[in-house]
C-alpha cells in the first residue's frame, strides 16, 4: 500500500514538474507583471498627493505675491508653477489669479497670456470656460471681434452656456451684426436662471435693441435705429 501511494506521488510530483515545465515562466512573469503594476499605482497615488501638496504650497506663494503686487515675484512665482506643476488645478487658478492682476494693473498681453495658458493647459471644463470667457472680453475690448469669437466656439458646460451667448451678443453688436446679436441675448435670456440678476442686464439690451424677451416681439414705444446704449452696456465682472 505504501508503495502504491508512493507511485501515485511520484506521478503527481511528476506532472507537477511537467506542468511548471510548460508554463512556470509565463506565471512568474504574469506574477511580475501583476505586482508590478500593483506597486506603480502606489508609487502614483503617492506621487499624486505629494504633487498636489507642493502645489497649493506654491499657490499660496503666488497668491501672496499677488496681494503684494510685488511683479516680479509674481512673474518669478508663477512660472515655477507652470513649470513644475502645469498639470494640476492649483496652476489653472494661479493662471486666473495672475491674469486678473495683470490686468488689474494695465498689462493687458500679461493678462491675454495668462489666460491662453489655463485655455492650453487646463483639463477642467469649468477652468478652461472661466479663461475663455475672460480672453474673450479683453480681445472684444482690443477690437480683436474674430479672435475673440474664436474663444467662445465649441462646447461649455451647461452652467455657462448663457453667459457664453452673452458674450457672443455683445460682439456682434459691435461688428455691426444686430439680427445675430439679438439672438444670442435671446438665448442667453432663456438659458439665465429667472432668478439671477445677470438676466436683468440681458433684458435691458434687448429693450435697447427694440425686443420684448418676454413677447418675442419689439418693446412699446422702442426704436431700432440706435444699438450704442447696448454696445456700451456694462459687462460682468466675473467673466471679464
Amino acid at each position: 500500500m505504501a508503495k502504491q501511494l508512493d507511485l501515485e506521488e511520484q506521478e503527481q510530483l511528476d506532472e507537477l514538474k511537467h506542468f511548471w515545465k510548460s508554463y512556470g515562466n509565463a506565471i512568474t512573469w504574469a506574477l511580475i507583471v501583476v505586482l508590478g503594476a500593483f506597486a506603480s499605482w502606489n508609487f502614483y497615488q503617492y506621487w499624486q498627493r505629494s504633487q498636489a501638496t507642493q502645489a497649493a504650497a506654491m499657490f499660496d506663494e503666488v497668491e501672496r505675491v499677488v496681494t503684494a503686487a510685488d511683479a516680479a515675484k509674481i512673474d518669478r512665482a508663477f512660472a515655477d508653477m507652470k513649470d513644475r506643476f502645469a498639470a494640476t488645478t492649483y496652476a489653472h487658478q494661479a493662471g486666473l489669479l495672475v491674469a486678473k492682476h495683470y490686468y488689474d494693473v494695465g498689462n493687458v498681453d500679461a493678462a491675454k497670456s495668462a489666460l491662453t495658458w489655463v485655455v492650453d493647459k487646463s483639463s477642467d471644463p469649468g477652468y478652461q470656460a472661466v479663461a475663455k470667457l475672460r480672453l474673450a472680453g479683453l480681445l472684444m475690448d482690443s477690437k480683436a471681434f474674430d479672435e475673440a469669437l474664436t474663444q467662445l466656439s465649441g462646447s461649455f458646460p451647461a452652467s455657462f452656456e448663457a453667459l457664453v451667448a452673452d458674450r457672443k451678443g455683445d460682439i456682434l453688436l459691435l461688428q455691426g451684426k444686430k439680427q445675430e446679436a439679438i439672438a444670442e441675448y435671446e438665448k442667453a435670456f432663456k438659458s439665465f436662471d429667472q432668478r439671477t440678476e445677470y438676466r436683468r442686464l440681458v433684458e435691458v439690451k434687448l429693450n435697447s435693441l427694440g425686443v420684448d424677451p418676454f413677447a418675442g416681439s419689439p418693446a412699446a414705444g422702442s426704436t431700432n435705429a440706435d444699438a450704442g446704449p447696448v454696445a456700451n452696456a456694462p459687462i460682468s465682472e466675473g467673466t471679464k
